[in-house]
């Protein structure tokens, strides 16, 4: 396990120490989740388009609590494991690039990528038909925020990887109780017509 830990240490410093000053902001206002609006704007007017009004209120309360879902897990984590960030970890802070405005204590898994992936996740299958190629913007996006993680310097690769799966995870499952709920729904409306 500790080999885990000093791999996981030794590609943080290698990913972390690839930034530059003069990119700093941009992965500042990556990391920044107000700066996802516009985006999430856009989808939800699609998602409006596509499926209507019903559909389109049970699949914002749905991603509401997949947002609360990911991100109350990953505190649960970060107290329960207590691993410290790398920018609070002697032996790594001295060397790492911090830009990031805050450094909390404790940094397993990271809420950032199991937010992002999650939704990336739940949205991709949400459009797999109308719009198949939305996919691989979507990840992209997961991937590029949970990457600023490391660039910031308050994560390690495997507090991202872990977030980026356990996201994945939740985005598959969320996705399929928004389906069971529309369907519900439809098919009570269907019945009093």
């Amino acid at each position: 396990m500790e080999k885990l830990a000093e791999l996981d240490r030794e590609l943080f410093l290698f990913l972390n120490n690839l930034g530059s000053e003069q990119w700093d902001w941009l992965w500042l206002a990556i990391s920044d989740k107000w700066m996802a609006i516009p985006l999430y704007a856009i989808l939800l007017f699609f998602i409006f388009k596509k499926f209507g009004l019903k559909p389109t209120l049970i699949t914002l309360v749905v991603i509401a609590l997949l947002i609360t879902a990911t991100d109350q897990l990953a505190n649960l984590f970060k107290h329960g494991f207590e691993r410290p960030r790398p920018c609070r970890q002697e032996g790594v802070m001295e060397y790492a690039r911090f830009i990031a405005v805050r450094c909390g204590r404790f940094g397993y898994f990271s809420a950032h990528a199991a937010n992002s992936m999650g939704v990336a996740v739940f949205l991709s299958l949400l459009f797999q038909k109308h719009y198949p190629k939305l996919f691989v913007f979507l990840l992209f996006w997961a991937a590029i925020v949970s990457y600023s993680r490391i660039y910031l310097g308050v994560h390690y690769p495997g507090d991202i990887i872990t977030g980026m799966v356990i996201g994945g995870i939740f985005g598959f499952g969320f996705y399929r109780l928004r389906q069971f709920l529309v369907a519900k729904i439809l098919k009570e409306q269907s019945g009093q017509a």
